[in-house]
């Protein structure tokens, strides 16, 4: 078969599920350390304020692992016609990531706020 028939010949669509995968990573990613700079040049915000960046960062990670599964599942059914499959893989990895430093993070918090209770006793 010399010629190209048409379902080869279209174009390659997008999927934008993979690329919000991985914006939301990185946004996962950079979550904790936007709330640390803003607890430390505003001095109205203490880091025990700016602790909803960990809340932030745990949402935004589970985001990008869902999306990029989700994206993985389109590009199977459209037999990886769709694309972004390197997209959906460094966002899932990047939402994997930012879910376990959120964990971190909550986990420091915690026995933060313990040994403050137990201090002050």
């Amino acid at each position: 078969m010399d010629a190209r028939t048409s379902s080869s010949s279209l174009p390659r669509r997008g999927n934008p599920r993979a690329w919000w995968s991985l914006v939301c990573g990185i946004l996962s990613l950079a979550a904790i350390p936007a709330g640390i700079l803003l607890a430390r040049e505003l001095e109205q915000v203490s880091l025990i304020d700016s602790s909803g960046s960990v809340v932030a960062a745990l949402l935004l990670g589970w985001i990008a692992i869902v999306l990029a599964r989700r994206a993985r599942e389109r590009i199977q059914i459209t037999l990886e016609r769709a694309g972004g499959a390197g997209a959906a893989r460094a966002g899932r990895i990047l939402g994997i990531v930012g879910v376990l430093v959120a964990a971190t993070s909550a986990l420091a918090l915690g026995f933060w706020g313990l040994l403050s209770l137990f201090a002050a006793q």
